[in-house]
């Protein structure tokens, strides 16, 4: 077998095979034995037919078959001999796929690229230091109430808080626009639901009132045709409710799923939910920024095939995620350009720094973290066997685990600054990451 590669860009390879005809006429033959053991023919007995007629009947396709598998066969040993690693599946051309002669084509295809990762020193860190303080227990203990929020019905006007049942007619140079009446609406008044300017309109009304509002659509109205343009709105109130938050009682504890303890018990169960999300909060934050270090400090050329495989992968979840008729390849890749190419960045980097720095899971790590994700249900133990019985779900935590180590190798090597800051500022969500 004749190899030789061209490198026509810096991850894409051009590689002429060459499979000398008496190989290719070994394969033929073999298959046109295997035939004629089992052919059906009339007049012959199986495995009675002459060569000769099996030749003339099935050679064409046994040849087809043969050359097929010989195209898989001889580029997967043209590349382990060549040391190159595909990306993915070769665009193959034949040049000479002739009988009596040998077969020559051509495998096109992209390598993984081959870079070392450094500059582990140059990354600089911000890690944020916080801790739950009973004030801000108080503050979640009233989310949750408000969460929990029930609406009874009062005789009074209407107050922001409240919630309304309406009817309305809205309408643009007097014509009725789609879109723009309803019936049964519930309504929170100060909630933002509303186009600018309806809200307000109806602090003050009563049950069974009828009143006609003017707001005007914002300039920047996802409909193009109502943008800028102030509407006439007749809205009747059907009922306003006043808010009711629950009180703090075995009942509402209950729901959480505290059942002994009271309210200090109740307490306790926050706090320990809060402190979790503290904890992943910072964790997440360190990696974003170690992630983010990492790409720019090491620039690489990726392969077009994996870009497009993510985008595929994206396309499906965007598809799981918000449902529809719409078929995954029917969504724009430009969409999901950015964020694939940023993912096999990424992917290709931490699996560098795994290889450089031959990092395996810890499986003490993996146990406590699972421990830690089967905390937060009823029955932890349960879950933390499901985990280990389930290998694809395994890998999984495996697989966060060996981020995480990476992580950690790089902190040791970064410039980390210690910040200290309250509760919410440490679990407010950071800021999308710039594409890479």
């Amino acid at each position: 077998m004749q190899v030789s590669v061209e490198s026509t860009s810096a991850l894409e390879r051009r590689m002429t095979i060459g499979v000398p005809v008496e190989r290719i006429e070994t394969e033929v033959n073999k298959r046109l034995q295997q035939t004629a053991s089992r052919a059906k023919i009339p007049g012959f007995r199986p495995g009675k037919v002459p060569m000769s007629v099996i030749r003339q009947r099935y050679e064409e396709a046994a040849r087809q078959e043969a050359l097929g598998d010989l195209i898989q066969a001889t580029f997967y040993e043209a590349i382990v001999a060549e040391k190159l690693n595909p990306a993915g599946a070769p665009s193959v051309e034949p040049k000479v796929f002739e009988k009596g002669k040998d077969l020559e084509y051509v495998a096109t295809f992209e390598v993984f690229p081959e870079f070392a990762v450094a500059g582990f020193e140059n990354i600089e860190i911000e890690r944020l230091q916080a801790e739950v303080s009973e004030a801000d227990v108080d503050n979640m203990l009233e989310i949750l109430r408000k969460q929990n929020t029930r609406f009874e019905n009062v005789e009074r006007a209407a107050e922001n808080g409240d919630q309304l049942n309406i009817d309305f007619v809205g309408k643009i140079d007097g014509e009725v626009f789609a879109g723009g009446s309803a019936k049964g609406t519930q309504l929170v008044l100060g909630s933002g639901r509303m186009i600018p300017g309806f809200e307000d309109a109806l602090v003050g009304a009563k049950a069974g009132e009828e009143r006609v509002i003017n707001p005007t659509f914002p300039e920047d109205y996802q409909n193009l045709d109502l943008a800028g343009k102030t509407a006439e709105f007749t809205v009747t109130v059907n009922s306003v409710a006043a808010p009711q938050l629950p009180e703090l009682s075995d009942e509402f504890f209950a729901q959480f799923g505290v059942q002994e303890g009271g309210l200090e018990g109740f307490r306790a169960e926050v706090k320990k939910n809060m402190e979790r999300e503290l904890r992943q909060a910072i964790k997440s934050k360190v990696k974003n920024q170690v992630m983010e270090g990492l790409v720019a400090g090491n620039p690489i050329e990726v392969p077009k095939a994996l870009i497009d495989n993510e985008v595929n992968r994206l396309r499906v979840q965007a598809v799981q995620q918000f449902g529809g008729n719409i078929k995954p390849d029917q969504l724009p890749a430009e969409l999901f350009q950015e964020q694939a190419k940023r993912r096999v960045v990424l992917g290709l980097i931490v699996a560098e720094v795994v290889k450089q720095k031959e990092l395996k899971p810890d499986e003490a790590r993996v146990r406590e973290l699972i421990e830690e994700m089967a905390s937060a249900y009823q029955e932890p133990e349960q879950v933390v066997a499901w985990y280990y019985k389930n290998a694809e779900q395994l890998n999984e935590v495996r697989s966060v685990v060996l981020e995480e180590q990476v992580v950690d190798t790089v902190l040791q090597q970064a410039k980390v600054t210690d910040k200290s800051v309250s509760y919410e500022e440490a679990v407010k969500p950071a800021e999308a990451p710039q594409a890479a």
